[in-house]
């Protein structure tokens, strides 16, 4: 017996094949056709510096090592494939993006899922292993999910989440789209993926942990022997580090026990994904742990709002993207497990359109064992389980088969780039080659859903500076004084700020309250009210919808902030200060957007990305214009310039600079008219 391996490119796709020459060249040639759907008989195969046809006589033993498989279909002209021995190149290619994210054609179809039976056909002279293998593997994982319905872990978990900040954080983000009276089915939705940013910021990762005793720079010394105090929770391992500085060696134990990591809060990608996931059931979420044979874990969770398992991930904060490993990581992907207390779930498919690919490297179990193995690890799971909930799960469990399938047979959109690796140090991504094409990427604009952006309230916060400043002025307040009254009101805000949202008041001080007039329209923006109460203590507190407040108070510090320093660099204040950008009119309006904005700066999308398809280029200059024409006593004015220097302020990525550019290109008379 002679094996072989080969790498097969064909159509921008790669595939590793393992061949024993003993099977014959019709199995050879069985195996090229599981993978790139050219049948046996339409193939020529041809070897050789002299291009000689290579047939069932000759010996595949002795062959050269390059090869090409030329297939003539009679709709199509020729096509060509390289075969090129894995021991000449070790790099894979990448298969080309699909044009739509749309069903493939019927005729597609059953080409692909006549290769995929003979794929399973041929796949049984690859598998090495036995069902106990594989059930080695997944055991562990069932032990530890089981600590996740622990109570007190639970609990220990819960403690350590800012909850309040989390559902305000939650509901703002619903209240940005227009919900502002969500079901609790969204409210729990959003509050998942705020509980997933807050995992992410909270969470440490080690590349090297630094030393225990000077707090400077460590490099790996191998491994250790665990201590009881590092055993008794789930520490099998534990790596050691030598300081650079001191010479001392800081330990690094692997802890498995997730009440462990709610306490030291750092770790690699397993310790993240097996504490977020407690964190998950410990607000009750349907939460699984997902273990990706080629060493990766993160986390699902049954997302009521979208009626399907959903993708989370919290070593690099992404949710519901489930190709990232695939098409973003360039990872090679064999067995993707979900492990949960109800059953055990081989979910590759959702994480994969290259299914043929992975079925190729799938070569520790048959299929069919495979499937009666999870089926057996399931059952055992849910034995203790009413016949209710089990003909619920099951029911589930169909409908998540469909999905899958569903799935695997669609178009992603190839206008979607996602990213390599972002979490661990580079060289280490390098190294384990999940870096992606571009190691600079992040989750693109294209990666991101259209939403619908409610900024009505930012329109009514700056028409309500108007008033504010016309009194100062009326007053004939200086500037100095200006500018410390709007101080003293931003303090108040700031401390309403850092109160509950839900129960928000604050008591000022008696010397302040003949300054509360000014603000009138400004604290009716913000859904708050001043009151006296029965002590005749002045009071702020809130007027109407607390998250309406939650939502407009960032957008009034940070007004606030820009009146007050282009204030400080007025000479005086006047009526004609009043034409002047003392605020950037950034944030204005509503519309449709893309959702990548949504951080920029406060949760309130700029409006350079509002009507994108409409009004957006003429929309934006006339804005910018009226801002500015106003201004008879300015010399040497250049919109163009004045409009390029406020996208450098305000323009967060290359879009904005791109669209500011075609606006830019617009007739000026066009726009005004």
């Amino acid at each position: 017996m002679v094996a072989r391996k080969f790498v097969v490119r064909y159509s921008d796709s790669t595939f590793d094949v393992d061949y024993d020459t003993d099977d014959g060249f019709e199995v050879f040639k069985f195996q090229l056709f599981s993978l790139t759907s050219i049948p046996p008989d339409d193939q020529k195969i041809i070897g050789g510096d002299d291009d000689r046809v290579v047939s069932d006589d000759s010996d595949l033993v002795s062959i050269s090592n390059q090869l090409k498989l030329v297939s003539i279909d009679e709709k199509d002209e020729s096509r060509l494939v390289s075969i090129d021995e894995e021991e000449s190149t070790t790099s894979n290619g990448s298969v080309a993006q699909d044009n739509a994210n749309s069903l493939v054609s019927d005729e597609e179809l059953a080409r692909m899922l006549q290769a995929e039976e003979e794929a399973l056909m041929l796949q049984q002279f690859a598998v090495s292993g036995q069902s106990e293998e594989f059930e080695q593997i997944i055991q562990p994982y069932i032990s530890k999910v089981l600590m996740y319905e622990d109570p007190a872990r639970q609990e220990a978990a819960r403690k350590t989440v800012p909850v309040e900040e989390l559902e305000e954080k939650a509901l703002v983000s619903l209240a940005k789209e227009g919900n502002f009276k969500p079901s609790k089915i969204e409210k729990d939705h959003a509050f998942l993926l705020q509980l997933l940013f807050w995992f992410k910021e909270s969470f440490r990762w080690v590349n090297a942990p630094p030393c225990d005793s000077c707090g400077n720079d460590t490099i790996n010394q191998g491994m250790g022997v665990t201590l009881p105090s590092e055993s008794q929770y789930g520490a099998s391992r534990v790596e050691l580090y030598h300081c650079n500085s001191c010479s001392r060696i800081t330990r690094f134990p692997r802890y498995n026990d997730p009440l462990k990591l709610v306490e030291t809060r750092r770790g690699r990608c397993g310790e993240w994904a097996n504490c977020f996931t407690l964190y998950c059931r410990a607000f009750g979420y349907e939460s699984r742990l997902i273990l990706d044979f080629t060493d990766h874990l993160w986390t699902e969770c049954f997302s009521q709002v979208l009626g399907r398992w959903m993708h989370l991930d919290p070593c690099d904060r992404v949710y519901d993207r489930p190709l990232l490993y695939e098409k973003g990581w360039d990872e090679k992907l064999n067995y993707v497990i979900a492990i949960a207390k109800d059953g055990v779930y081989d979910v590759t498919k959702r994480y994969t359109r290259k299914w043929l690919e992975v079925l190729s490297r799938r070569n520790i179990i048959r299929e069919t064992d495979l499937s009666a193995t999870l089926t057996n690890m399931t059952r055992d799971c849910r034995k203790s389980f009413t016949s209710l909930i089990c003909s619920m799960l099951e029911d589930r469990d169909k409908n998540e088969l469909e999905e899958l399938e569903k799935g695997l047979h669609s178009k992603d959109d190839a206008s979607i780039s996602l990213p390599g690796r972002q979490s661990g140090d580079k060289e280490w991504r390098i190294s384990r080659s999940e870096i992606g094409s571009n190691e600079d990427s992040s989750l693109s604009c294209s990666s991101c859903p259209v939403r619908l952006c409610v900024d009505v309230h930012v329109t009514s916060i700056y028409n309500a500076f108007f008033p504010v400043l016309s009194q100062f002025i009326e007053n004939s307040l200086s500037n100095s004084r200006t500018v410390e009254i709007l101080k003293i009101f931003k303090e108040i805000l700031v401390e309403l700020k850092n109160s509950s949202y839900e129960k928000r008041t604050i008591s000022v001080n008696p010397f302040v309250l003949h300054l509360l007039p000014y603000f009138d329209q400004l604290l009716n923006a913000l859904s708050l009210k001043s009151e006296i109460d029965t002590d005749e203590k002045v009071n702020i507190c809130l007027a109407g919808d607390p998250v309406k407040t939650s939502l407009a108070l960032p957008v009034v510090l940070d007004a606030l902030d820009d009146v007050i320093v282009n204030l400080n660099n007025c000479s005086n204040l006047s009526k004609a200060s009043l034409s002047l950008p003392l605020m950037r009119l950034n944030r204005i309006h509503s519309g449709s957007v893309l959702a990548s904005g949504e951080e920029l700066p406060f949760g309130i999308v700029s409006a350079i990305w509002f009507h994108f398809n409409n009004l957006l280029f003429g929309y934006i200059w006339r804005m910018f214009l009226k801002s500015f024409f106003v201004i008879p006593f300015l010399t040497n004015f250049s919109p163009h310039q004045h409009l390029m220097d406020y996208v450098q302020l305000n323009g967060k990525n290359q879009m904005v600079q791109k669209v500011v550019g075609s606006c830019i290109s617009y007739q000026t008379t066009k726009c005004m008219n």
